[in-house]
């Protein structure tokens, strides 16, 4: 059966590719946008949040130019928001609430919260055995988002979309998910790359970047760097905008009615592609491919040389792109970056892998010039979040099988922040016009 199946979608694969072709010039013709983008790449209008805001410009003499990148949750910026926590203080689950309810918490409410985050975090009597260790996969996204699914046969109240019963339904999940990634990661990691198996219970009493890293770690240790620096990563991914792909996603799926797992598990398989979530992963792959042709890490000629080859397509990939460099809406600065590197040093300090961090360091410098340069691009280009990130989980330890599953753990807070925000302020199905440009057939 499999071999006719495979000669007839070979057969009929041609016929997808010319009936399923549009004439690009048609695009231009009808005014259509492009995966929702204008001419000058800015995503169309499509609705109004208040949970986050982007902006990559700014009004000089009545012009628009580029600037600074700027982030905000909820009305504040974001890098004010973590140097608000200090030098030792986690604050994932203290930025979590704001996203969910609004506004922070006191003092009182923040210590409740994140005891209810801790109490949550448990799966269903066998849930582990049954479910997660079955079928273990590579893809650990594709994992969790089967346990997702399958955890609203545990729910009586899987359909209920109550503001209440919502708002319930993602503190679990919120609580779950690092469960559901790193116990997908270690049946993984036993069954199909024969390595011991251990599964360690979650501990209530910390945070969920001091439960990520005791979880994955077979003596259950990690220094207060490595719990700061994770828990800031996590910050800088819980949100960003309701235009990103898996956000919108949340938000398309939930205007449709659909229940709360239903809805996390579409914005999982969207964050999963590689042009979403998986940026990270190229950027460190691209990295051993340069230390692997480039051996003085202080060399800049080499180091350009080198990036000059990625961008005419020489070398790596051969797609002509540096990876970690350039956003579809920061132009000078990401702000997560500009946040993110400070820790960053902190942390390869306490690993000892300057030597690591110098290449880093000039290649951020060299590249944007480099693109700029070579593409003629004059909004300017900067390095964005993916560009370290990588490079912080493997010092971590963290498997790259984890990296977007990581993303999601962050990720899944924004999602639920967006989803309620769906639900309580929209009322239409959100329905995008397709025209169509078939020809008719007697």
């Amino acid at each position: 059966m499999m071999e006719r199946l495979n000669k007839f979608t070979e057969w009929a694969q041609d016929k997808c590719l010319g009936n399923d072709s549009v004439s690009p010039c048609l695009y231009d013709e009808y005014g259509v946008n492009l995966g929702l983008r204008d001419e000058n790449g800015n995503g169309v209008l499509t609705g109004l949040t208040n949970i986050s805001k982007i902006t990559s410009t700014a009004i000089k003499n009545g012009q628009k130019v580029p600037a600074d990148g700027r982030l905000w949750y909820r009305g504040y910026k974001v890098e004010n928001l973590i140097s608000s926590l200090g030098e030792d203080k986690l604050g994932f689950e203290r930025i979590a609430y704001l996203l969910l309810m609004g506004d922070l918490p006191d003092e009182k409410t923040e210590k409740e919260f994140a005891e209810l985050i801790g109490a949550c975090r448990t799966l269903p009597t066998n849930f582990t055995r049954d479910v997660i260790m079955k079928a273990p996969s590579e893809d650990i996204m594709n994992s969790m988002t089967r346990s997702i699914l399958t955890l609203a046969s545990y729910d009586d109240k899987a359909k209920d979309t109550s503001i209440a019963n919502v708002l319930r339904q993602s503190i679990q999940l919120i609580s779950e998910f690092p469960l559901l990634a790193v116990y997908g990661y270690n049946a993984y990691n036993h069954y199909e790359k024969q390595q011991s198996m251990f599964i360690h219970h979650p501990d209530p009493t910390l945070s969920t970047a001091e439960n990520l890293l005791m979880l994955l770690r077979p003596d259950k240790k990690y220094s207060p760097v490595e719990a700061k620096v994770l828990d800031t990563a996590l910050i800088l991914h819980m949100e960003h905008g309701g235009g990103n792909n898996s956000t919108f996603t949340t938000r398309v799926v939930t205007s449709s009615g659909s229940d709360t797992y239903s809805t996390i598990a579409a914005a999982m398989s969207s964050l999963k592609g590689p042009k979403h979530g998986g940026a990270n992963i190229k950027v460190m792959e691209m990295m051993d491919d340069i230390r692997d042709h480039v051996h003085d890490y202080a060399d800049k000629d080499a180091i350009e040389a080198y990036l000059d080859k990625l961008l005419e397509k020489q070398a790596f990939d051969h797609k002509g792109l540096i990876y970690g460099m350039g956003h579809a809406v920061y132009s000078l600065s990401d702000p997560r970056e500009r946040v993110f590197k400070q820790y960053v040093e902190k942390l390869v300090v306490e690993k000892n892998r300057q030597e690591d961090m110098l290449l880093y360091q000039n290649i951020e410098e060299i590249a944007p010039k480099l693109i700029a340069r070579k593409r003629r691009i004059y909004k300017g280009v900067s390095p964005n979040i993916d560009f370290y990130s990588g490079f912080v989980y493997e010092m971590l330890g963290i498997p790259q099988e984890l990296y977007t599953a990581i993303f999601a753990i962050a990720r899944i807070v924004g999602w639920s922040a967006h989803r309620i925000e769906e639900l309580i302020c929209a009322s239409k199905i959100i329905r995008p016009a397709y025209m169509s440009v078939m020809e008719e057939k007697e």
